[in-house]
């Protein structure tokens, strides 16, 4: 799928589209999935946890819509309990499904201050706040799974902004930038 030309701004050191679009997933994702998203966005809210649409959900919103069968946020760490013993459970009320579909509230580790950076630059978009391109690519460069790899190179294909990925992974992730530049070559091949 091909998009319309979009305005970018740059905002906080994050390479952000003026509108991640949501309704890019429409028709393409079940409409329970996106009720879902919706309604777990809403609760989140409501508790005044801070969250980012991140996962399939994100990406297709920035450009790649793709089917998938649960819905997946980052969350900031107020959507955590901290106890005795470094036990950590989940603040009373945040989803983790909603009807039958699956909700993972994703943490941050101390050592990705980033990612609550990302937090305050996510653009919202019908209602839901999305995580920045950068962050996205960043979380799914982090996953062992070839469905991650694949979201990268479809993505790239579409935003074609490998630059402001890669200066964003050298400066929080430097670990991680020859995996990206290897699938961002894959993205120009094809």
């Amino acid at each position: 799928m091909l998009l319309s030309r979009r305005q970018i701004e740059i905002r906080g050191g994050f390479i952000v589209s003026q509108t991640p679009d949501i309704g890019l997933l429409e028709g393409v994702v079940a409409p329970r999935i996106l009720e879902a998203m919706r309604a777990a966005s809403s609760r989140l809210k409501g508790l005044g946890i801070s969250h980012a649409l991140v996962g399939a959900l994100g990406v297709g919103a920035h450009g790649y819509p793709r089917a998938t069968k649960d819905v997946d946020f980052l969350v900031g760490d107020e959507a955590f309990q901290h106890h005795a013993g470094g036990l950590v459970s989940l603040t009373a009320g945040v989803p983790i499904q909603v009807g039958d579909v699956p909700v993972d509230p994703l943490s941050m580790r101390p050592d990705e201050p980033h990612l609550r950076d990302a937090l305050a630059q996510a653009v919202v978009s019908g209602g839901v706040p999305v995580a920045p391109l950068e962050a996205l690519v960043y979380l799914k460069l982090k996953s062992p799974r070839r469905r991650d790899a694949a979201d990268i190179v479809e993505l790239l294909r579409v935003v074609r902004r490998p630059d402001g990925i890669r200066d964003y992974l050298t400066a929080h992730a430097p670990s991680l930038v020859e995996r990206f530049d290897e699938l961002a070559a894959e993205a120009q091949d094809q």
